[in-house]
């Protein structure tokens, strides 16, 4: 029987109570632990080592992962659980949680992926990712758009062919003053660009059908505020699309690119997601490429509840 004393000393640190919380409420393994707590697979095998010395946990092997359960007895964890609710991260990790667990049962999204590693590998002539984003484009149906971190608004562009108005915004008057003399240019009455910035757009509240921020969310300051704003001027069952990059170690971004974050990992844009107030939440690794530092392309989608 395990020792009791030994026990509580290993509950007294924060990070072996976040993992026990979640191995609570799900069997996790190694990898996914990483992705929930955003912390290297040595530190976390470490303490799971530790806790299944103590008797806190087991492990059973699934293919080439070991899968970690909670085996706790409920009087201790019924101390875990206090010491827990004064770690400000487990409510995240539990949200981060919920996001996991919804992507397991996704099987669509399974075959997806499958499918979206095989596209490209043979040819077909007149096949590409473009064309197909570009004709999907063509068939929307959303009245109000907003395409927030716009730059010069090539994609604002494509949106204007089939919304009733498209509303561009950009930090940088350069850029809004360029994409309103190509709307003019194509004939595009229904586009407006507006300077500003989109952890505050200059755009009235409820107001929008679908907002859209394609790689800038890692140039906002605070990516959670410029979230909160997008859903704000969201009508009431409205969209966000997110397309930005998946976390990355490219530390050159910073002075080549302007950016403030170096990208973002699934679980933490699910979580900044969820606390601005979106629901129906998914996220999926759009695209990777091949050509060194290698960015992926993560996609996020969410929408306003009614």
């Amino acid at each position: 029987m395990p020792s009791t004393l030994k026990s509580l000393k290993l509950l007294a640190d924060p990070t072996r109570l976040r993992i026990l919380m979640l191995l609570e409420q799900e069997a996790l393994s190694v990898a996914e632990l990483q992705e929930l707590l955003g912390m290297g697979q040595s530190r976390i095998s470490t303490q799971l080592s530790q806790m299944k010395t103590g008797g806190l946990v087991s492990d059973e092997r699934s293919g080439k992962n070991n899968i970690y359960s909670c085996t706790a007895g409920e009087d201790l964890m019924k101390v875990a659980r206090l010491a827990a609710a004064e770690i400000p991260e487990v409510s995240a990790d539990q949200s981060s949680l919920r996001h996991l667990l919804g992507k397991r049962k996704d099987k669509a999204r399974a075959y997806f992926d499958e499918l979206a590693g095989r596209f490209g590998k043979d040819y077909v002539p007149g096949r590409s990712w473009k064309a197909l984003a570009e004709a999907f484009i063509k068939i929307l149906n959303y009245k109000v758009v907003a395409d927030l971190g716009a730059g010069e608004g090539t994609l604002s562009q494509l949106l204007a062919q089939r919304a009733e108005k498209v509303i561009a915004v950009d930090l940088s008057p350069k850029m809004v003053e360029f994409g309103q003399q190509l709307a003019v240019q194509h004939g595009l009455s229904n586009l407006e660009f507006r300077v500003g910035d989109i952890e505050n757009p200059p755009i009235d509240d409820a107001s929008l059908d679908l907002a859209i921020l394609s790689q800038a969310l890692h140039h906002a300051e605070h990516p959670q505020t410029a979230l909160n704003a997008a859903f704000r001027i969201l009508k009431p069952g409205g969209s966000l699309i997110i397309l930005d990059l998946l976390q990355h170690n490219f530390e050159e971004a910073r002075e080549l690119y302007a950016d403030r974050w170096l990208g973002f990992a699934e679980s933490d844009l699910a979580s900044m997601m969820e606390k601005a107030g979106f629901t129906r939440i998914e996220t999926v690794v759009a695209d990777r490429e091949t050509v060194a530092p290698k960015f992926q392309t993560l996609l996020g989608i969410g929408v306003r509840a009614s």
